[in-house]
C-alpha cells in the first residue's frame, strides 16, 4: 500500500486542524467529519471541482487527494460509507500522542459494520483470493435494517445474525467461515469454490464443520457445485483430523493402536466402526466429523448408543473432535493415557472381533 500520498492541505477556512488524525483519516473523511473540522459543504464541493485536490468517493465520504485510493483507502472508505456519517465521526479515538507531541493520533472503531466476502478472506491470509486492489467491489456488512444501498466499490450484504468482527490491521474483518458464506454466495465457479474452501481447512483457518454450518444458514446448500465443494471439504477435513491423531500418538508417546477398525461380537451384531483401539487395553477413539447439515441430533444419538453399548461391555470411549485435536493436542493425549493406565483397574472387558474397516 501507499502511504506516501501527497496530502493537499485542509482548505484554508477549517477552523480546525487535521493533523492530530492517522494518516489515512488525513487523506478519507466523511461530510460530516469535515463539518467538525470546520470545512462547510460549500468548501468540499469547491475543493471536488474538476481537477481539484479532492473527490467524492462514495456518497458522503472524500478522498482528500487527486488520484486512484489506495486499497487501505479503500477499505477505510467503505466502513465510513457503510457506518454512515454519524457513527464513523463518534468511531475515531484518541490513542496515543504524535510524533510531534503536539497531539493525539486517532484510529477508527467502525459500530456494527465489516469487512466480509474475499477482501475479508484476502485479509484473513488466504492464498487463493484476488489481492485487494483488483477487486472490482468490497463486500461489507451491516444488520439487516439498515437502510444503505451498494454504492460504487462497496457491497452492502445484509445479516440479521450479526458476526463478532476480528480485528485484521485495525479493520473489523468477518470471521473466516462467515466470509466464506458471503464469498461464495457471489462465485458460480466451481473451482474457484473448492479452492477456497479446502485452502479455508488446509490452512486451519477454520473447522470443516464451521464452514459447513454458515453454508447452511446461507441456504447455498441447494447449488450443486456447492454441495460437490462440500463434501470435498468433509473428505478434507476427516483426512487433517485422521492425521493429527497418528501425529499425537507419535508425538505423545502413546502406545501404537489398532487403527480404522470395526468391532464385533463373536457370531453377533456389529458393534461399529473405531479410529484407533488398543485391544489389550480395550479402549477406543472415535473422531467426530458429523457435518452440520446432517440431523445433528439424530446422528448424536447414534453416537451415544455406540459408546453406551461399547462401555456395557467393558470399552472405554474416547470421543475427540478436530478442533480438539488441533487446539489442544497435549490434552487430549493426556486424557487417552489416563484411559489407558485405568484399564488395569478395570474388570476385563467382553471378548470382541476386531476387523479391518
Amino acid at each position: 500500500m501507499n502511504h506516501n500520498t501527497p496530502l493537499p492541505p485542509v482548505p484554508p477556512l477549517s477552523s480546525r486542524p487535521v493533523r492530530h488524525l492517522s494518516e489515512v483519516h488525513r487523506r478519507v473523511m466523511t461530510a460530516a467529519q469535515l463539518r467538525s473540522h470546520g470545512v462547510s459543504s460549500a468548501e468540499t464541493n469547491e475543493q471536488c471541482r474538476a481537477g481539484g485536490p479532492w473527490q467524492q468517493f462514495l456518497p458522503g465520504v472524500f478522498l482528500l487527494h487527486p488520484g486512484p485510493p489506495t486499497s487501505e483507502e479503500r477499505l477505510h472508505a467503505v466502513l465510513m460509507y457503510a457506518a454512515r456519517e454519524a457513527q464513523a465521526q463518534r468511531a475515531v479515538v484518541p490513542v496515543q500522542p504524535d510524533a510531534d507531541g503536539g497531539g493525539e493520533t486517532h484510529r477508527p472503531v467502525y459500530a456494527d459494520v465489516m469487512i466480509t466476502g474475499l477482501a475479508a478472506l484476502t485479509l484473513h491470509g488466504f492464498a487463493s483470493t484476488p489481492p485487494l486492489p483488483s477487486l472490482e467491489k468490497i463486500d461489507v456488512l451491516v444488520p439487516r435494517l439498515r437502510r444503505l444501498r451498494s454504492a460504487g466499490c462497496a457491497r452492502i450484504m445484509r445479516t440479521s445474525a450479526f458476526p463478532t468482527p476480528r480485528q485484521v490491521t485495525g479493520l473489523p474483518v468477518a470471521p473466516v467461515p462467515r466470509a466464506l458464506a458471503d464469498a461464495v454466495a457471489e462465485l458460480a465457479d466451481a473451482a474457484a469454490v473448492r479452492r477456497l474452501l479446502t485452502e479455508a481447512v488446509r490452512g486451519g483457518h477454520c473447522e470443516p464443520a464451521a464452514v459447513v454450518r454458515e453454508l447452511t444458514q446461507a441456504k447455498l446448500l441447494s447449488r450443486p457445485h456447492v454441495v460437490d465443494a462440500v463434501d470435498s471439504l468433509l473428505a478434507e477435513g476427516r483426512a487433517i483430523a485422521e492425521d493429527r491423531l497418528y501425529r499425537m500418538v507419535r508425538e505423545y508417546g502413546l502406545p501404537d493402536p489398532v487403527w480404522n477398525v470395526d468391532l464385533r461380537l463373536p457370531g453377533g451384531p456389529h458393534l461399529g466402526g473405531l479410529d484407533a483401539y488398543w485391544p489389550e487395553h480395550a479402549v477406543a477413539v472415535e473422531l467426530d466429523t458429523r457435518a452440520p447439515r446432517q440431523d445433528e441430533d439424530a446422528l448424536w444419538s447414534e453416537y451415544a448408543r455406540k459408546r453406551e453399548h461399547l462401555e456395557r461391555l467393558g470399552i472405554t470411549v474416547v470421543h475427540v473432535t478436530p478442533r480438539k485435536l488441533r487446539d489442544s493436542m497435549e490434552q487430549q493425549a493426556a486424557v487417552i493415557r489416563t484411559a489407558l493406565m485405568a484399564s488395569a483397574d478395570r474388570d476385563p472387558a467382553a471378548y470382541v472381533l476386531v476387523l479391518p474397516r
